[in-house]
């Protein structure tokens, strides 16, 4: 193994040759030298603009908050890296794709309590664009770059055919089955039956998560022979893990009160363009899954097809399996209307979403024109949003 490579350049490695007192040394008192500096300063330094977005600091100042939020996500995402190196897979995708589902939820939560009709509907547009931004767009794009370079790209077909079982059975349980209940008039679930598929998402969740980590944890990790050197990186210690777990945390915090205080310049904007409201969904969804999306696309890059499909889809199921029932709980306490229905074009574009995927991810193999193909339609989706 060579031990200049790291992984995803987290953690400096220590040489082979070096001496064992050195590395002793170095574990005592000196981690900090181990972790990205950039990312100890990103979450404090948020909680810095925070501040000033509290005493009512306006006009450009919306910009440094727009930065501050990215900063705190890719902090988040950076130290969920950290974690997850230290605990190996498949935990590791999952604290990736639970991180940024937490963002996820206690930004639209804080969002839906703010009130407002408009807030009846956040959740389904928030949630439905993760699943597309990751389904066509982010699983899309891998698989395109990953064919481009490496031609064909192998993965295990169990995993990923159990991710895609459990992610088309919640979406379309979410968002197509109540256009049909009669119940309730519209895209809205009577308060038992929105208990009953909160309920029935996290009991599908929960037996993916179970599979995925005990019962077949094998179908879910990347054959020695396709990944990368990287994938021998020397893990962080406990001390660097233990910090970037405070860390990580500090991060979400700042990245829900810094999307929270930046929500109302953002829906003003897409006002002002003329756009339908569901665009504020999108950019929502689009700031919280940049990073996790750069890290899958990174993979596929490395030959490491297994990770990227891991973190793409394990993304899709987490926000739609944990979010879902949450602001359904909450919906249903608040005794406030929760719409999840969407509309006839965004219905067909999911299922043609679901049905290519899962063509393309149906022989464990993947070329160049699986990815173009949900590129494509991913860039229907993205056109149809704004113009529908």
């Amino acid at each position: 193994m060579d031990s200049r490579v790291s992984c995803h350049t987290l953690i400096p490695m220590t040489s082979a040759i070096e001496p064992a007192a050195s590395v002793a040394q170095r574990s005592r008192g000196g981690f900090l030298r181990d972790m990205a500096l950039w990312a100890i300063i990103a979450p404090f330094a948020a909680l810095a603009v925070l501040i000033g977005a509290a005493l009512g600091l306006q006009g450009y100042y919306v910009g440094l908050i727009a930065l501050a939020v990215a900063a705190s996500v890719f902090a988040a995402v950076h130290h969920a890296e950290v974690v997850a190196h230290r605990i190996g897979e498949p935990f590791g995708t999952l604290v990736l794709a639970l991180s940024v589902t937490l963002i996820e939820v206690a930004l639209v939560v804080s969002l839906m309590i703010a009130g407002g009709a408009q807030a009846e509907a956040l959740a389904r547009d928030t949630v439905f664009a993760a699943v597309m931004i990751i389904l066509t767009g982010i699983v899309g794009l891998s698989l395109t770059l990953g064919g481009l370079k490496h031609r064909e790209q192998v993965f295990r077909l169990e995993g990923v055919s159990a991710s895609l079982v459990a992610l088309a059975t919640i979406a379309v349980m979410t968002f197509v089955f109540p256009n049909y209940t009669l119940t309730t008039p519209g895209p809205l679930y009577s308060p038992g039956q929105l208990a009953l598929v909160a309920v029935v998402s996290l009991v599908v969740y929960g037996a993916f998560i179970f599979t995925q980590t005990l019962d077949h944890r094998d179908y879910f990790l990347q054959a020695e022979s396709e990944s990368d050197a990287s994938a021998h990186a020397a893990q962080p210690g406990n001390a660097v893990a233990a910090a970037s777990a405070v860390l990580l945390l500090i991060s979400l915090i700042a990245v829900v009160l810094l999307a929270k205080a930046l929500a109302p310049s953002l829906e003003l904007a897409v006002a002002r363009a003329g756009a339908p409201y569901a665009v504020v969904g999108v950019l929502i969804a689009a700031i919280i899954l940049l990073p996790e999306g750069l890290a899958a696309v990174r993979a596929a890059h490395h030959n490491r097809v297994q990770t990227s499909l891991n973190l793409a889809l394990g993304s899709a199921l987490a926000s739609i399996g944990l979010t879902i029932p949450a602001v359904s709980f909450l919906s249903l306490y608040m005794h406030t209307k929760l719409i999840l229905g969407i509309d006839a074009k965004s219905t067909v574009l999911l299922l043609l979403s679901l049905f290519v995927a899962a063509l393309a991810l149906r022989t464990g193999r993947t070329i160049v024109l699986h990815g173009i193909a949900l590129l494509v339609v991913f860039a229907i989706y993205l056109f149809t949003t704004v113009v529908p």
